[in-house]
């Protein structure tokens, strides 16, 4: 009962601490939006403008390329010169572009600012779209009806190449293709004629399209780098987690170890004066030495021995959990009778039932072979059932102690009482260490809580399984089985190996 205000300040703790972690990351996303450029995170501004250099980069030699190419193409109708200054300039506004994102690559992230950075490639990629939208002005030197779906297709290929280049950077891919798009469709429009107006809207409706496929790769960009950021945060806080796990595991055993150490030492100075205060107080209870000439001496002797009696047998039980807990708890195993050690149980326990009046009844089943177990824990085991029973059964009430085979060919013992019964919801408790249940502690003597728990751990060590079955005002019934593995009939026979040389002599 003393440690639950612990446990629920335990609970109250690390809630305030996931409440405070939860109110610093709400704070620390709003101030990244705030201070973010796109309206996401200053972060994520990052990482989207290093995605843009690192493709403006990678992507330099094959636009360089596709000018090339287009400038080529275009010289079949347009003179050399202009061609190679038109494909001249693109190259030197994609060199300076690229140099942009290589310094902006090697700059300190720490130093990162979202909008200086955004300002100065938008800048790049305004000169870089300029120097595309000159070959507009190719229609000067040549003739424009064989020109225009030249200048429409080069149009196409610089919006598309472009807008996949710069999705991360939305007002980079703005910049980069609506010069060329503006300036080709008004030279179209203004040459006239159903042809180029139609070419002039399809480069509109290209530049559109573009521009929104954009949009949505960079959408897109964003979600990734958003789950990749909630993957690391996670990641984060199970590593946390696993380090303060470690840490409270490590204080556990510490204090584990604390606790063995205590009751080590405090079982011998408790037991040394604890036995002597039994001994003398029988001898006073007895009268030994002579008659009292006070009568209430005696009644003072015997609660004396009682309450001391109590608590040795309280002090045994603590070190009895605290060895199993501990994994310290060893069997001393050998071939025992379960019905001698009922029946012992029930003749150390039928003086106790009779003083209230309580009705004990034995039944054991025919011919049960004999376990494989520990005497002395299998004891304990049935005297803190039948303990049990009779503590919580009212006066003149009944217990039943039944000894016989289990379905499955084991064998179990059950003590079956008609006291109080105990509600379902304190069941868990009731099995819980220094648990007990509300009714019974009105009803019955105090105890500490801590016979159920022993007997389950002790049948635990055994292989076994202990079941606990109870109906409010119909009384309790519990049952500890002993698996089929521990029969003895259902053990293995051990052959008794001989020393060779025994074997060839008999054999010679």
């Amino acid at each position: 009962m003393a440690s639950q205000p612990a446990v629920i300040d335990d609970v109250r703790s690390q809630m305030g601490r996931d409440s405070k972690r939860t109110a610093q990351k709400t704070v620390l996303d709003a101030r990244q939006r705030l201070t973010s450029s796109s309206g996401t995170r200053a972060d994520f501004d990052f990482e989207l403008m290093h995605d843009y250099a690192q493709s403006r980069v990678s992507a330099a030699l094959p636009m360089a390329a596709i000018v090339v190419i287009l400038s080529v193409v275009a010289s079949l109708w347009v003179p050399v010169v202009f061609t190679s200054l038109w494909a001249g300039l693109v190259i030197l506004s994609l060199l300076i572009v690229v140099l942009m994102a290589r310094r902006f690559r090697t700059s300190d992230p720490a130093k990162f600012n979202a909008s200086r950075w955004t300002t100065t490639f938008v800048a790049g990629e305004i000169v870089y779209g300029l120097a595309w939208s000159l070959l507009a002005l190719f229609t000067l030197v040549a003739e424009p009806a064989t020109l225009t779906p030249v200048m429409f297709a080069m149009v196409l290929v610089s919006v598309a190449a472009n807008a996949v280049a710069t999705h991360t950077l939305p007002p980079a891919t703005l910049m980069s293709t609506l010069p060329v798009t503006l300036t080709v469709s008004a030279n179209l429009i203004a040459l006239g004629g159903t042809l180029n107006y139609t070419l002039a809207a399809v480069a509109i409706c290209g530049e559109i399209f573009f521009v929104y496929l954009a949009r949505q790769l960079h959408g897109t960009e964003l979600e990734t780098i958003s789950h990749q950021a909630e993957k690391d945060a996670l990641i984060g806080e199970l590593e946390e987690a696993r380090h303060m796990s470690d840490e409270a595991r490590r204080h556990a055993e510490q204090a584990n170890i604390a606790k063995s150490q205590f009751l080590a030492t405090m079982s011998h100075e408790l037991r040394t004066p604890l036995n002597a205060i039994i001994g003398f107080s029988e001898v006073l209870k007895s009268e030994l030495l002579g008659p009292h000439q006070v009568p209430q001496y005696k009644e003072y002797a015997g609660d004396i021995h009682g309450s001391g009696q109590h608590l040795l047998n309280l002090i045994n039980e603590l070190l009895d959990l605290s060895r199993i807990e501990a994994g310290k708890y060893e069997l001393n195993e050998e071939v025992v009778s379960l019905v001698d050690i009922a029946e012992d149980c029930r003749r150390m326990m039928e003086l106790r039932a009779k003083s209230k009046g309580i009705e004990l009844v034995y039944s054991i089943g025919d011919n049960l072979p004999k376990l494989w177990g520990d005497e002395r824990a299998i004891r304990q085991v049935v005297l803190n059932l039948l303990s049990n029973a009779i503590k919580f059964t009212p006066q003149h009430g009944k217990v039943v102690l039944v000894v016989t085979r289990s379905g499955d060919g084991g064998q179990f013992i059950s003590v079956k009482d008609n006291g109080p019964g105990i509600p379902e919801d304190e069941i868990e408790t009731v099995l819980s260490s220094f648990g007990q249940g509300s009714l019974a502690q009105k009803t019955a003597e105090q105890g500490a809580g801590l016979g159920l728990p022993i007997v389950q751990k002790i049948m635990e060590l055994h292989q076994g399984r202990f079941d606990l079955f109870s109906k409010l005002r119909f009384g309790t019934e519990v049952i500890a089985t002993f698996p089929r593995a521990r029969v003895m009939d259902a053990l293995a026979p051990v052959v008794e190996k001989r020393n060779r040389l025994e074997i060839f002599s008999e054999a010679g």
